[in-house]
């Protein structure tokens, strides 16, 4: 489910640890809603997120998503900036804790995000939780222990850990699977202690250990991983009640469990989550779940609204009466109620989704809660790609399917001019308003030229005269973006006179080294001699120059790179 994992961010805090959440988020409730997991199969449209569909009707997965940040040196990039975290369907974590402080109890909360519902008490005492799924799983044991297998077989266990793998082979003796183990002190599963009773079953080669736990304490230790401990009752209480009825909706079927331990169900920490505030959270609604024309609901929760959730209606195309879109106006508590930019390399997309060509421009088409129905990249020759918005946030990493794209291009990615001459830096922005230049001389840092003026078509066109070799970029809020290098090589002037060859090196740079080089009938250069530029810059050889054709050289450095004369040839 959406979730904050186990370190949370204190309002407002855009520390890495709300990373997890998007993550989460992205691996439970829009996994299994948007993508058809058994958990929440029946809210879905066969087909609702179909492959990637090009022009040509052909279909495309897209592979791993390239990286993004604010930063991206790729001379073409595909720029998004957003509102919110998460699959944005239902009860939206940081509105839920706005509400909280400003004094709305628990009921009050699910009634908004769930309209239509009301609130009602569940007889399941017990659930039945899969806490490991591995080739060989360590369970350990504090006080002595019992393990009973499928004949009745009794084994007892001093204190301490034991292994088992496929073979169920106990103190030398196999064991009929599955097992149940009790002992009067919680047990431990890969060092996380569980409440309840374990079970541990065979799936093949895996070994299945399940924890049978009371309903009420396998939620004290998913509330505290869900949301905040530190955030007020209210907002606690609501996510105790929520958590409760998404589990018992989202019971699995023919399975020796009924839900996962990790975020395919609901992230389920054990007794270390475990906090004070949780667990009265939990005790405080003790039984409660959320009812929909008598039925439990599927009280789907998340992170971060941006201002308004979606309704499972748009997101799916499956009408939820009580999955409705709603307001949500104390979300701008959240640290991602607002992001981006976040940039990704053009070149790198375009090869993810099969665009051919290089992506010129994106477009979205968007529901009425502004999210994301289908994506539109382009190329320069109207070659066009389209993705749904859930796409494009999974092969992405976007935090949202609430997102406005844009293209940002600058060129020349490199080159080099001679000192004093100037240069036009070229490119285009789609979708993005208020970029500016920044430059960055060598030896210097990074400093803002002016805002970058953009034709009506997007294109601009900048003439720029660097005096040292310069690195631009363009700037849009927080974010840059398009590196281009342009190196500035040492104007080098030579005549040649009846006593040899002499010129000037500019920019000035006095003591630069100077070499007069004659070309080789392979077509290569070899240096005659060598000097250096005086206070003025001016250099000269007195050699007695023999037929051929030669060229001055010069390293000036300091940010200039080398400068050539142009060849001469001698009778």
């Amino acid at each position: 489910m959406e979730t904050f994992g186990k370190a949370f961010p204190r309002p407002g805090d855009a520390s890495a640890t709300v990373i997890r959440v998007g993550r989460l988020a992205l691996l439970a409730c829009a996994a299994a809603l948007l993508f058809g997991a058994a958990a929440t199969a029946a809210l879905l449209a066969p087909g609702s997120d179909a492959a990637a569909t090009t022009t040509s009707a052909t279909t495309t997965t897209p592979s791993a998503p390239p990286p993004a940040s604010a930063v991206s040196t790729a001379p073409s990039v595909l720029a998004f900036t957003g509102h919110g975290w998460g699959h944005g369907i239902g009860l939206a974590q940081w509105g839920a804790y706005g509400y909280a402080l400003h004094g709305l109890a628990y009921d009050k909360i699910l009634a908004h995000y769930y309209p239509g519902t009301t609130l009602g008490r569940s007889r399941v005492a017990t659930v039945r939780v899969l806490v490991a799924s591995k080739q060989n799983v360590t369970i350990t044991s504090t006080t002595p222990w019992t393990i009973v297998d499928a004949t009745g077989a009794r084994t007892a266990l001093d204190a301490g850990p034991l292994t088992l793998d496929s073979t169920f082979t106990v103190d030398g003796t196999p064991l009929e699977p599955p097992l149940s183990i009790t002992a009067k002190a919680p047990l431990s599963v890969g060092g996380i202690a569980y409440r309840g009773k374990l079970t541990i079953a065979l799936d093949g080669r895996l070994v299945d250990v399940v924890d049978v736990v009371g309903l009420e304490q396998y939620l004290k230790g998913v509330v505290p991983s869900e949301m905040p401990s530190k955030w007020p009752s209210g907002a606690l209480e609501a996510q105790a009640v929520a958590a409760r009825s998404y589990a018992l909706a989202n019971l699995t079927k023919g399975r020796p469990y009924d839900l996962y331990g990790d975020a395919r169900s609901q992230v389920y920490g054990g007794i270390p989550a475990e906090s004070d505030a949780a667990s009265a959270a939990v005790d405080a609604t003790k039984g409660q779940v959320v009812l929909y024309n008598g039925k439990i609901a599927n009280a789907l929760f998340f992170s971060t609204s941006g201002g308004r959730t979606v309704s499972a209606l748009e997101a799916t195309g499956v009408d939820v009466p009580y999955l409705a879109s709603v307001t949500d106006p104390y979300d701008s508590l959240s640290p991602y109620h607002d992001w981006g930019p976040v940039l990704y390399d053009a070149k790198a997309v375009a090869k993810q989704i099969k665009l051919a060509g290089s992506i010129a421009s994106a477009a979205v088409l968007t529901g009425s809660s502004g999210r994301v129905k289908s994506f539109v990249v382009s190329s320069a020759d109207d070659t066009q790609v389209t993705l749904t918005g859930n796409q494009v946030r999974n092969a992405l990493g976007l935090r949202s399917t609430w997102f406005t794209p844009a293209v940002l291009q600058l060129s020349p990615a490199a080159r080099t001019i001679t000192y004093g001459g100037a240069l036009s830096l070229r490119g285009a922005v789609h979708g993005a308003t208020g970029l500016s230049l920044e430059a960055k001389p060598a030896g210097g840092g990074w400093a803002d030229v002016g805002l970058l003026p953009v034709d009506p078509d997007g294109t601009f066109a900048l003439a720029v005269k660097p005096q040292v070799s310069t690195q631009y970029r363009l700037a849009w809020g927080d974010a840059r973006a398009c590196l281009a290098r342009i190196a500035v090589a040492a104007r080098v002037s030579a005549v040649v006179t009846p006593q040899g060859v002499q010129g000037t090196l500019r920019p000035l740079a006095p003591g630069a080294p100077v070499q007069l080089q004659q070309q080789q009938d392979d077509g290569t250069w070899a240096t005659l001699v060598s000097t250096t530029a005086d206070s003025s810059a001016a250099w000269s050889f007195t050699t007695q120059l023999a037929a051929g054709t030669y060229r001055v050289r010069s390293a000036p450095g300091h940010g200039v790179a080398v400068g050539l004369s142009a060849p001469f040839t001698v009778q």
